[in-house]
């Protein structure tokens, strides 16, 4: 294959990938923006087995050698056999995990790359070619290191709280002094062992940037990573000169980079907050008086009662709701309020769950039509006019210290504000406080009814009861 349809093959992939986040932008197109992208990646894939990147010197690819091409085989196979199935069976509730440790594979396997063909470049590595290294090390082992510590945040292997000690903005600061000193060593010596100090250090440095990272951000922060992700596409591409690499990470690099900024304006946080979070993290006081305090808690009956005279009801969907795959009992609800003759709308929240548009994922799934999801600026003035307020598992995202509560984790972010409904319904396994680790006034509120338990098993026991009625 020639170096101009192997170009033309990278550029025909990457209008493949435009199109696929084109029509991942809304929910009606977003099978087929999937399969656009899917069938770029497969065709870009299938194109490394025709043509490898000329060495220097050489005008046309050289084909791929039989050895190098069973081992690449057997790593696709690999891939495949590892991913398909946890991508089948990952329940709803993991897939923010997933996406994090997807992302961090796509940032250590960049760096590999960069690593391995630095190496092989040797003496001939021109000054670019390796700033274009050293870049893509440091930030794909940021990005691999920082999204585990991500993953183990939203899996709760670890507090989910801001991790923070004793001068410990020194040490990430030192560290980041020490990533930069050496990154300048291996420009100017062109060796392996400062490359691969830089790899460790840059390691050391994602996991001491993402640690004080507080639950609330955490969405935000594996967004930004995947922009790093992206960033460290794009380099490694300009060192293999790949066009199709160069397209693809960019795409990713700014689409992420797009999508930190909406995130953090929609927890009320600046971007700049976000990624010099790290040096200014302080320890986040907890709570241990929500099991003191009474609330009002009432039966499936009572909720059905309630629904049943009101005129306008807004289900918030939340965290609880795919921890309990209640998405279609839910519907039901819905669907049977609306028989009645009651207004009914979903409040969506951009970071509600624990990744942007989970909420609507969850809710498609159950064929949800979309015209029934309000989004947050268009549900928050209708909440006065609202009779009930049901909110299933959502606690951060409706939680008033957003508002009233200066210096708490989540002070600053746009709510939901379920508190101007005349009647709130809380639906909560327990007490525990959301993944911010803060209490909920709202839950104090004398309008407000807690009915605990296991969401799907609430909703099938209101839907009964309303059907009595």
């Amino acid at each position: 294959m020639s170096s101009t349809l192997y170009s033309l093959i990278g550029l025909g992939a990457g209008v493949a990938f435009i199109l696929a986040l084109k029509g991942l932008s809304h929910p009606k197109t977003a099978r087929r923006g999937n399969l656009i992208g899917a069938f770029g990646a497969t065709v870009a894939t299938l194109s490394v087995f025709l043509y490898v990147t000329p060495s220097h010197g050489e005008e046309v690819g050289h084909s791929l050698p039989l050895h190098n091409f069973w081992w690449i085989l057997g790593a696709i196979l690999v891939g495949l056999i590892i991913g398909v199935p946890a991508a089948r069976k990952v329940e709803m509730t993991q897939m923010p995990q997933l996406v994090a440790l997807f992302n961090g594979v796509g940032g250590g396997a960049a760096a590999l790359v960069a690593i391995v063909e630095y190496l092989n470049l040797g003496a001939e590595a021109t000054t670019a070619e390796v700033i274009f290294t050293v870049f893509t090390v440091v930030v794909g082992c940021v990005s691999f290191s920082g999204s585990i510590i991500t993953f183990m945040k939203l899996q709760e292997l670890m507090t989910t709280r801001p991790v923070v000690f004793p001068g410990g903005r020194f040490l990430i600061a030192g560290t980041l002094v020490a990533v930069l000193g050496v990154s300048v060593w291996v420009v100017a010596a062109l060796g392996t062992t400062p490359l691969l100090v830089l790899a460790v250090l840059s390691l050391i440095f994602g996991v001491l940037f993402v640690l004080p990272v507080g639950g609330a951000d955490v969405p935000i922060v594996i967004s930004l990573l995947n922009a790093f992700t992206g960033l460290t596409v794009a380099a490694s591409g300009y060192v293999l000169s790949s066009t199709l690499l160069v397209i693809a990470g960019t795409l990713v690099g700014a689409s992420g980079t797009i999508l930190t900024r909406l995130m953090a304006e929609a927890m009320g946080r600046s971007l700049f907050g976000t990624l010099f979070g790290a040096f200014t993290a302080k320890p986040q006081a907890v709570s241990d008086s929500a099991e003191e305090r009474p609330v009002r808690s009432g039966s499936a009956d009572d909720v059905a009662i309630l629904l049943n005279y009101a005129r306008r009801v807004v289900i918030v969907p939340g965290f609880g709701l795919a921890v309990a795959q209640a998405q279609h009992t839910v519907r039901e609800l819905a669907d049977l309020m609306i028989s009645k003759g009651i207004d009914v709308a979903y409040g969506i929240h951009p970071v509600a769950g624990r990744m942007p548009g989970h909420m609507n994922v969850l809710l498609a799934e159950a064929n949800v039509p979309y015209d029934q999801l309000a989004e947050m600026d268009e549900v928050n003035p209708t909440f006065g006019q609202t009779d009930v307020a049901i909110v299933i598992g959502a606690n951060d995202v409706v939680n008033p210290a957003a508002q009233t509560t200066p210096g708490c984790p989540i002070y600053g972010m746009p709510i939901l504000e379920v508190n101007n409904a005349a009647n709130i319904i809380f639906l909560k396994r327990s007490m525990r406080p959301g993944f911010a680790g803060i209490e909920n006034e709202l839950l104090y509120d004398p309008k407000t009814m807690l009915l605990f338990g296991d969401a799907k098993a609430s909703l099938t026991k209101v839907v009964s009861a309303l059907k009595a009625l």
